[in-house]
């Protein structure tokens, strides 16, 4: 009879892993190499036929740094890339020069021709005009017509107008665009800020030399200047569509034929442990040290959820919420910025505080000072986020007087990695000391003989956590936006989605076979057979995030195939849920893990509706042409992000507090309502508001081009308003689950005899 480590062999897996990790890394260099040569050129000066000068490198440059320190991506969009209320300016300015030159052409009239054939020919003109590259790489020049001088100087004009909020025109757009009240900029800012976006859309609309595509890919979408599909990106999604069919009809084939060998051998050889392990486990000081670190993800995860509320609220009343003049305090750029930043750190802080209370566990014991070390990193991160988030709040309502001073202590505006140089170092270094506290309380289980593969995977993947976050530094102040989105994908893309999701999986098995309910050999063979199907799809898939952010065309070929391959493993999820089922309903003292498993069953659901499904239908190449930065974008997030990492993390949390709080105590009511509330919360915010907005703004996109779909005139249109009003039903459900996961956590940590024990002694 064929056993399961027959099927498999750990050194071979762990041979593949090796090489196809050291593979996929090597092409992320060189497609990064090519990236830095291939990127759009930042001029040092662009000027008109007659020699006037319209922006300089400095410009450009300095009004990227004024475009962070107000937010950035979190005020709008740059080649997709950031929030949604507000417009994607690379895509807006792109479209106002089309309109503004086009008229100044038509002005002119040619004798012999009707009014339809004058605009066919100047339509024509425009598109020649516009796509031809006249960026010359000896003088490092851009010269221009003086026609197209004057449409530039025209849409310049509106966004030096709107920045300064000068006229009532600018005033209504600001309202819509939900800007902060007092935060406007200087005449010279607005000016260096407009050159940056100009840059910006001269990329978008500019052929590649000896190219007929533009540098970024043809990207965005506009009939005017003949912005469409490539050849290479339909070829490329249909290839990604085979190579989706192919991979997983070859995985369920293969689980299929394999899956009663892991039925059968799931379980450990003696069977399912008849005694929680756990009930003789000794509590450490510093395992006890990490309860606080779960009352500050509860308080983040709090946090985050209100903000993300008042958020969502901006995008019908633009500059309050219900008729307060919140944006004067909290503007929409502070709300979004510290949203997504706090999605990010309570997942991440219940990931490693998990990683620090399982690691004395299973190594039996506390090092000496780890106690120490556990308290140091969480005041650490204390003052990183409080730091940070003062620095972005005073960032956008203009108190930094330098922008050098601003990147490192303000508002970086690149979204997910928003925090200012200094906190993200910071930060980086409290990687590294939460890696090393790790290793260190494993180190007694490294140095006993056999059944270490799952303990390295653990280990490795710790190390990588602290590494990929330090991509995050690989850029400046002054880094070209192309080469910085290709760093800032590594961050999160390979560090929130990637690696943490390994550690994650095998921690969770570590913990299974620790409880006596999964096989050492199978949960081995199992994390590894995932991380291999895992990441040679996620790695390289990290390029669907750059088609179109200045990157060379063959980001889009290997982007298209890899990330095709992400969704593959989703599609066993069936198996997996089966396979779990089978070890985690056996013996009654399971019981005791019913909530945390139902989390974990929760992430397999996720995994497949929100990565799985909605992140394929936005992932090829010709679906993300037209629906990048739309809406369907951000119901992916948020069922793929609160869906598959927040859910791990809250599971992960109650796995922790089974050791730190008596279980008896715990109220099952609060977390069954938090739970299906949950759940239930993220399904209607997600199917009634997020997915029909993303499809509206998908059909607007693909009919009439990308800059109606984020324009004011569509996102306040009645439709629109309606359907943003149609999420609060699911906020409000989202927000109950909320409040009783708090209050459950509350009442677990301190129970009422415990506080009334504290009442009658304060008496």
């Amino acid at each position: 009879m064929q056993t399961y480590q027959q099927t498999f062999s750990i050194k071979r897996l762990w041979i593949i892993l090796s090489v196809g990790m050291v593979f996929m890394f090597g092409v992320l260099l060189l497609l990064g190499a090519e990236i830095y040569q291939k990127a759009p050129p930042i001029p040092d000066i662009v000027k008109s036929s007659s020699g006037d000068v319209l922006f300089t490198r400095n410009d450009i440059e300095t009004g990227q740094n004024v475009w962070q320190s107000i937010g950035g991506m979190e005020q709008g969009s740059i080649w997709g890339h950031g929030s949604y209320v507000a417009p994607d300016w690379s895509a807006d300015w792109l479209h106002r020069e089309a309109e503004a030159l086009l008229a100044l052409r038509i002005e002119t009239p040619i004798a012999g021709l009707s009014e339809d054939q004058l605009l066919a020919l100047q339509k024509a003109t425009l598109i020649t005009e516009m796509r031809t590259n006249r960026y010359d790489p000896v003088t490092g020049a851009i010269t221009v017509s003086e026609l197209r001088s004057k449409a530039i100087n025209q849409v310049q004009d509106h966004f030096v107008r709107l920045y300064q909020g000068s006229d009532d025109e600018s005033l209504a757009l600001r309202r819509d665009y939900a800007f902060p009240v007092h935060g406007l900029l200087t005449n010279t800012e607005a000016t260096q800020l407009s050159a940056f976006y100009f840059w910006t859309a001269w990329g978008a609309t500019t052929n590649r030399p000896e190219m007929d595509i533009t540098y970024t890919n043809n990207w965005p979408h506009e009939p005017l200047v003949g912005n469409k599909p490539s050849t290479e990106i339909l070829l490329w999604s249909i290839a990604s569509v085979i190579l989706l069919l192919g991979g997983a009809g070859a995985l369920i084939a293969y689980y299929a034929k394999q899956f009663d060998v892991w039925r059968r051998e799931i379980a450990p050889e003696d069977g399912i442990a008849k005694t929680d392990i756990l009930d003789n486990t000794v509590i450490t000081p510093s395992m006890r040290a990490t309860a606080k670190y779960f009352w500050i993800v509860c308080a983040m995860f709090l946090g985050q959820v209100l903000l993300g509320i008042i958020t969502a609220h901006y995008a019908v009343e633009g500059q309050g919420l219900y008729g307060l003049p919140f944006a004067e305090y909290l503007p929409y750029a502070v709300t979004r910025t510290w949203h997504t930043q706090l999605a990010v750190l309570w997942i991440a802080t219940a990931w490693l505080a998990t990683g620090l209370y399982v690691a004395p566990m299973l190594g039996g014991r506390d090092p000496k000072f780890q106690r120490f070390g556990v308290n140091f990193l969480f005041f650490s991160l204390l003052i990183i986020v409080v730091g940070s988030f003062a620095g972005q709040w005073a960032a956008v309502h203009r108190f930094f007087e330098s922008l050098t001073m601003n990147f490192w202590f303000g508002h970086q505006g690149y979204e997910y990695v928003d925090l200012g140089r200094f906190w993200q170092i910071y930060l980086t270094v409290g990687l590294f000391l939460w890696v090393a506290l790790v290793l260190r309380a494993l180190w007694p289980v490294l140095q006993k003989k056999g059944g270490k593969s799952l303990i390295y995977l653990v280990l490795i993947s710790a190390i990588a956590i602290g590494l990929l976050y330090a991509a995050g530094l690989m850029w400046g102040q002054h880094t070209h936006i192309a080469v910085m989105e290709y760093w800032r994908w590594w961050v999160v893309h390979l560090w929130v989605e990637g690696i943490f999701e390994v550690f994650a999986t095998a921690i969770i098995s570590l913990l299974f076979v620790r409880m006596g309910i999964l096989r050492l050999s199978t949960a081995t063979v199992m994390v590894l057979f995932a991380t291999i199907i895992f990441l040679f799809g996620g790695v390289l898939g990290t390029f669907h995030h750059l088609f179109f952010s200045g990157t060379p065309t063959s980001v889009i070929a290997v982007g298209a195939m890899f990330s095709a391959l992400e969704v593959v493993p989703l599609l066993v999820v069936g198996f997996e849920a089966y396979s779990r089922y089978k070890v985690e309903h056996v013996e009654k003292w399971e019981q005791n893990y019913h909530w945390p498993f139902m989390f974990f069953a929760a992430v397999l659901f996720w995994n497949l509706v929100g990565a799985g499904l909605f992140g394929f239908l936005i992932n090829p190449p010709i679906a993300l042409y037209y629906m990048q930065g739309l809406n369907l974008t951000a119901s992916h997030a948020h069922a793929a992000l609160f869906g598959v990492y927040g859910m791990l993390g809250l599971g992960l949390t109650l796995y922790c507090m089974r050791g730190l709080t008596d279980i008896n105590v715990w109220n099952q009511k609060l977390l069954k309502v938090s739970f299906w509330s949950l759940n239930i919360g993220l399904g209607m915010m997600t199917f009634l508001s997020l997915l029909p907005q993303g499809i509206i703004q998908t059909y607007i996109s693909i009919d009439q081009g990308y800059s109606f779909a984020r324009s004011a005139d569509l996102i306040q249109s009645p439709i629109m308003q309606a359907l943003v009003w149609a999420r609060v039903p699911g906020d409000i459900v989202f927000g109950v689950g909320v409040v009783a996961f708090v209050w459950f956590v509350f009442r677990a940590f301190i129970p009422k005899k415990s506080r009334e024990t504290v009442a009658t002694s304060q008496e």
